[in-house]
C-alpha cells in the first residue's frame, strides 16, 4: 500500500497542481487583472495587424503577409497558456488534468516551433528583397509564400509530438505539483519517478535543432543582407533596408534571447522564479510587444492602422 501511494502512474493520475505565483488572494486578483489587460492588449494588436494586411491593397505583399500570419499565430501562441493562467488566479485548487496538461504542453511547444520557422521565413524573404530587389518579384510569388506559410506550420507541429508523447507515458511520483504556470518540460520531468537521460538527451537535442537550424540560417540570411547594404551607395537607400529588417531582427533577438536560456537545457537546475519570468516574457511579453515593434518603425503599416482607427 505504501509503495502504490508514492507512485502515481500516468494512465491513473488525475492531475497535477500548478504552483503558477504563489501569493496573498489580493495580489492573486491583482496579477488576474493585470494579465487579462495584457491578453486583452495583445489579442487587440495583432488583430490590428491583421485587420490593416487584409484591408489595404498596399500591404497585399509577402512581406506583409507573412506579418498577418505572424500575427495569427502569436493570438493562438499567448491563448495556449494566459486563459489557464487567469482561472489558476482564481482556483483555490490550482489543479488541471493530465489530459490538459499535456495538451497545453504539445499546443504551446508547437506554436513556439512554429513561430521558429516563420521568423526564418521572414528572414528569407528579407534577403530576397534586399539582395535580389530585381527578381524577387518572380522568386517570392503568392504561391511560395503559401507553401512557406503552410510548411512553418506543418513541421510547427510535427516537431514534438514524438518527445511528448513518449514523457506522458512516464510514471510520476511524489506530489504533483508543478512549481511552474504551464506544463514545461522541466519541471515535469523532475516529478518522474527515475530519471531518463535517454529521454532528457532526446529532448535537448530535439529542442537545440529546433532552435539553431532557424537561427543559424536567419542569422546567415541577416550577414548577406548587411554585406548587401553597405553596398548601397546613398545613404538613403541603407536606412530604408535597415528599417525593413530593424524590427524583425528586434523580435528574433527578443524571442531566440529568452527562450534559448530555458530549453537548449530543459532539465538544468534553474531556478523555479528565473523559470517563470523568462517564460513569461517569451510566452506573454513578446506577442504583446510584437505589433508595436513591427508598427512602430513601419510607414505603410502606420499609415493602415490610422486608417483603420478613423473608420
Amino acid at each position: 500500500m505504501k509503495a502504490f501511494s508514492s507512485t502515481i502512474n500516468s494512465s491513473t493520475i488525475t492531475g497535477f497542481i500548478l504552483l503558477g505565483f504563489p501569493c496573498s488572494r489580493e495580489e492573486q486578483i491583482l496579477l488576474f487583472v493585470l494579465f487579462s489587460i495584457v491578453y486583452l492588449l495583445t489579442l487587440m494588436g495583432n488583430a490590428s495587424i491583421i485587420c490593416a494586411v487584409c484591408c489595404d491593397q498596399r500591404l497585399h505583399t509577402p512581406m506583409y503577409l507573412l506579418l498577418a500570419n505572424f500575427s495569427f499565430l502569436e493570438i493562438w501562441y499567448v491563448t495556449s497558456t494566459v486563459p489557464n493562467m487567469l482561472a489558476n488566479f482564481l482556483s483555490d485548487t490550482k489543479v488541471i488534468s493530465f489530459s490538459g496538461c499535456f495538451l497545453q504542453f504539445y499546443f504551446f511547444f508547437s506554436l513556439g516551433s512554429t513561430e521558429c520557422f516563420f521568423l526564418a521565413v521572414m528572414a528569407f524573404d528579407r534577403y530576397l528583397a534586399i539582395c535580389r530587389p530585381l527578381h524577387y518579384p518572380a522568386l517570392m510569388t503568392r504561391r511560395l509564400c503559401n507553401i512557406l506559410v503552410i510548411s512553418c506550420w506543418v513541421l510547427g507541429f510535427l516537431w514534438f509530438p514524438v518527445p511528448i508523447t513518449i514523457i506522458s507515458q512516464m510514471s510520476f511520483c511524489g506530489s504533483r505539483i508543478i512549481d511552474h504556470f504551464l506544463c514545461d518540460p522541466g519541471p515535469l520531468l523532475a516529478l518522474a519517478c527515475s530519471r531518463a537521460p535517454l529521454m532528457e538527451f532526446f529532448w535537448t537535442i530535439t529542442t537545440s535543432l529546433l532552435l539553431f537550424i532557424p537561427f543559424l540560417f536567419i542569422m546567415g540570411t541577416y550577414i548577406l543582407v548587411l554585406r548587401a547594404v553597405f553596398r548601397v551607395p546613398s545613404r538613403d537607400g541603407q536606412k530604408k533596408a535597415f528599417s525593413t529588417c530593424g524590427s524583425h531582427l528586434t523580435v528574433v533577438s527578443l524571442f531566440y534571447g529568452s527562450v534559448m536560456i530555458m530549453y537548449v537545457s530543459p532539465t538544468s537546475e534553474h531556478a523555479a522564479g528565473k523559470q517563470k519570468l523568462v517564460t513569461l516574457f517569451y510566452s506573454v511579453g513578446t506577442p504583446l510587444l510584437n505589433p508595436v515593434i513591427y508598427s512602430l518603425r513601419n510607414r505603410d503599416m502606420k499609415h493602415a492602422l490610422q486608417k483603420i482607427l478613423k473608420t
